[in-house]
């Protein structure tokens, strides 16, 4: 644990620190954003090895090209779905998890040499190092979690794991929230040096719940391309829920292994989600933060309207980047709202 977290210092700096870690939370939505073109252009199959270190350095020459692409034909997603793929094609497809992981090494980098100086320079309030560190953790953790992910694509699958992709997002995001909520804490108490850290309350926790699981579903539909199994609403197809679906045993594995019903509930459970957001973003505003609650009921408008546009276009690539974004805008107001919501007089 940082040294700096056990002893309040004069020298504390929570402003600057807040600033700094709202740029990391912005670095964190570009990888979010970068991620989501990464699996709509079937992209993070491309690099079939994890190297933290020297694969920060991308193919310079055509032997390195080659080998690579040699390495991508070896994997089932090659053998089954992209058997002729030109190199020019394979050099698309390689962009896109290139900048990703390059993004991962760079949020990770913004973190970590940042938190040893504020550190070192006792700039971080008694009480936040041990957070901080924790978030660093879970940072590092998140690259091997998407290792993991990566991992169980090049043999037997055509693609990974949807389950693993949820974890690898719900984790990003979990970081993301973490950081925002750090954050704000840290500017309240640069505007009152005896205030304390803010709670999670009733209202806020049904709401974060309910958001989380909706971004679960969200992920599962990505993973299963799910969004492609009826491109229609409110009905899929003419009905509500098409009959003749077949169904998987046990009963339970269909909402989170079968297309149709994973997009039938993350059609629905969206409602819900919403609810509980507006019932938020109701009392952030009673706590005399207007501007937060509005924001939430904004974003949560767009966020139905991008959903159903995502699947009225066919999942339309630049429609459905925009939905997963605005997803993690949504999770930063919703969480500012619940800290307006869990504050706590000094």
């Amino acid at each position: 644990m940082l040294q700096a977290s056990s002893g309040y210092s004069v020298s504390a700096r929570p402003a600057t620190v807040a600033r700094w870690l709202y740029m990391v939370a912005a670095l964190i939505v570009a990888m979010v954003i970068v991620g989501g073109i990464t699996r709509l252009t079937e992209s993070g199959l491309s690099i079939t090895q994890w190297k933290p270190i020297s694969g920060i350095v991308p193919p310079l020459n055509d032997a390195q090209w080659q080998a690579e692409f040699a390495n991508y034909q070896r994997i089932p997603e090659y053998q089954e779905l992209n058997r002729g793929m030109t190199l020019a094609g394979f050099k698309a497809i390689f962009f896109w998890e290139y900048v990703h992981r390059l993004l991962g090494r760079v949020i990770g980098l913004a973190f970590a040499l940042p938190l040893i100086w504020f550190a070192v320079r006792r700039r971080i309030p008694r009480g936040y190092g041990w957070r901080l560190t924790a978030l660093l953790a879970l940072g590092g953790l998140q690259g091997a979690i998407g290792w993991w992910m990566v991992a169980s694509g090049l043999s037997v699958r055509t693609d990974v794991s949807h389950v693993r992709l949820a974890v690898h997002l719900g984790t990003a995001l979990f970081i993301l929230a973490g950081i925002v909520w750090t954050a704000r804490d840290l500017r309240v108490l640069a505007r009152n040096p005896l205030a304390r850290p803010a709670r999670l309350r009733g209202v806020a926790v049904v709401a974060l719940a309910a958001l989380a699981v909706q971004i679960v579903f969200g992920a599962f539909t990505a993973g299963l391309d799910a969004g492609y199994a009826f491109a229609s609403w409110p009905l899929m197809g003419d009905a509500l829920f098409p009959a003749n679906v077949p169904m998987l045993a046990p009963a339970w594995t269909n909402a989170v292994d079968n297309p149709v019903v994973v997009q039938f509930i993350h059609r629905w459970l969206a409602f819900a989600a919403a609810g509980a957001l507006v019932w938020l973003a109701v009392r952030a505003r009673r706590a005399g933060a207007p501007g937060v609650a509005a924001a939430v009921v904004a974003l949560v408008a767009a966020q139905i309207v991008l959903g159903i546009a995502t699947l009225l276009t066919g999942v339309q690539i630049v429609v459905a980047v925009a939905h997963q974004a605005n997803a993690a805008l949504l999770l930063i107001a919703a969480v500012s709202a619940a800290h307006v919501v869990g504050r706590r007089p000094a």
